[in-house]
C-alpha cells in the first residue's frame, strides 16, 4: 500500500500571505483531510482521525486562546485568493457551494446565499470555509479488485457511501488500477466525467492526480452530458463517474450501458436501503443495472465495507485502508 504524494501548493495558496506558514505547516501534517475555518472561531484541523487548534505559526495547541481565531476579513481575503481576483467568473462554482483548486482539493463555502428566480446565484458574506484535502493512496482498491472482475471482465459498480469514508480516494485508485491494469485483467480505457475537477485534480487541462495511462478526462462537464460525449468520441471500456444525481445522470447512464460500456458509479448513502429511497436508482437496482454495490462505512473508528452481488446479496467484508495508514 503506497501513499503517493499529492501537490498541495494551492491550498496555501489561497491563504492571506499573513497565514501561509500556518498553511504549509497543517499541510506537512501526517494524514491531514480537512482544514475548517469560520469567522472568529479557532481554526481547526483533522488529521489522523483526530481534531486539531492550530496556532497562528501552525503549530498544534491545546487551549483555544493559543489558536488562531480567524477574521472576517482573513475570509474576504482567502474568497478573493480562491476565485484569483474574480469572483464574477467563479460565480457557477459557487453557485454549488465549493471551488476545486490545482491538486483537487475542495474548499467549502459557508455564507449567505444570494437568490436569483428562485434558484441559489451566488455567495456572500462569507462566514466558513472547509478545506478537504484530496488523497491518492495506490493499492487502496486491492482488497477490493477480485470480488469485480468475472472471467476477467470488469462487473458495473455502484459505490454507495456516506461523506468521509474515503469513497473520492477509493475511486481515484479503482480508475487506475482499471486503466493500468491489474492482477485481474489487462489494462482498459476508461473514461472519466469529472465535473468538480476532483477526480483527476484537474487544472487548466493538465491532471494533477494519477488516473492511469489509459484514462481520458472531460473536466468540469455535466455528468449527463460527459457520459454521451465520452461514449461519442473516445469509446471508452468503462465509463466513470462520481455523485449520481437525478433523473438525467442515471438516464445517461443506461444509454452508456446500452452502448456496451461498463460502469463505475459512486452515489452519497448509508446503506442499500438509501438506494430503494432514490426513484432513479431504484429502477436500476431492480434492472440488476450493477452486478456489485461496494459499501463504505465507519463502525467504532474502523472504516470498512461490504461488498454484494447484484441480487443485494452479501459477499464479504474488508477493512479500508485510511491515508494516514498508507506508507
Amino acid at each position: 500500500m503506497k501513499k503517493t504524494d499529492v501537490d498541495r501548493k494551492g491550498i496555501s495558496s489561497i491563504f492571506p500571505p499573513a497565514l501561509r506558514e500556518m498553511a504549509n505547516r497543517i499541510c506537512d501534517l501526517p494524514g491531514v483531510e480537512e482544514i475548517r475555518i469560520r469567522r472568529n472561531c479557532p481554526v481547526i484541523v483533522y488529521a489522523g482521525g483526530a481534531e486539531y487548534w492550530i496556532s497562528k505559526n501552525g503549530r498544534r495547541v491545546f487551549s483555544l486562546e493559543e489558536a488562531y481565531h480567524c477574521s472576517g476579513e482573513d475570509l474576504e481575503q482567502m474568497l478573493s485568493f480562491l476565485c484569483r481576483q474574480s469572483v464574477y467568473a467563479y460565480e457557477e462554482e459557487l453557485r454549488q457551494g465549493f471551488v476545486t483548486i490545482p491538486g483537487g482539493h475542495r474548499v467549502g463555502i459557508a455564507g449567505q446565499v444570494i437568490r436569483e428566480k428562485g434558484k441559489v446565484k451566488n455567495i456572500r458574506y462569507i462566514s466558513g470555509m472547509n478545506i478537504r484535502i484530496a488523497g491518492m493512496v495506490n493499492g487502496a482498491a486491492d482488497s477490493l479488485l477480485p470480488y469485480l472482475y468475472e472471467n476477467g471482465v470488469f462487473c458495473n459498480t455502484l459505490v454507495l457511501s456516506p461523506p468521509g469514508c474515503g469513497k473520492t480516494t477509493l475511486l481515484r485508485d479503482l480508475i487506475r488500477q482499471i486503466s493500468n491494469g491489474n492482477p485481474f485483467a489487462p489494462g482498459q480505457t476508461v473514461g472519466v466525467v469529472d465535473e468538480r475537477s476532483e477526480l483527476s485534480g484537474g487544472y487548466l487541462g493538465e491532471a494533477f492526480l494519477d488516473l492511469g495511462i489509459r484514462t481520458d478526462v472531460l473536466d468540469r462537464c455535466p455528468k449527463s452530458e460527459g457520459m454521451m460525449m465520452l461514449v461519442r468520441s473516445m469509446n471508452p471500456s468503462v465509463l466513470a463517474v462520481d455523485e449520481l444525481g437525478g433523473e438525467e445522470d442515471v438516464t445517461a447512464l443506461k444509454t452508456a450501458l446500452y452502448c456496451g460500456c461498463k460502469i463505475l458509479a459512486t452515489v452519497h448513502g448509508n446503506d442499500l436501503s438509501d438506494i430503494d429511497r432514490k426513484p432513479s436508482l431504484r429502477h436500476l437496482q431492480e434492472e440488476k443495472a450493477f452486478c456489485r454495490i461496494l459499501r463504505l462505512y465507519k463502525k467504532d473508528g474502523i472504516f470498512s465495507s461490504e461488498i454484494y452481488n447484484g441480487e443485494g446479496r452479501l459477499m464479504d467484508r474488508k477493512r479500508l485502508v485510511r491515508r494516514d495508514e498508507a506508507q
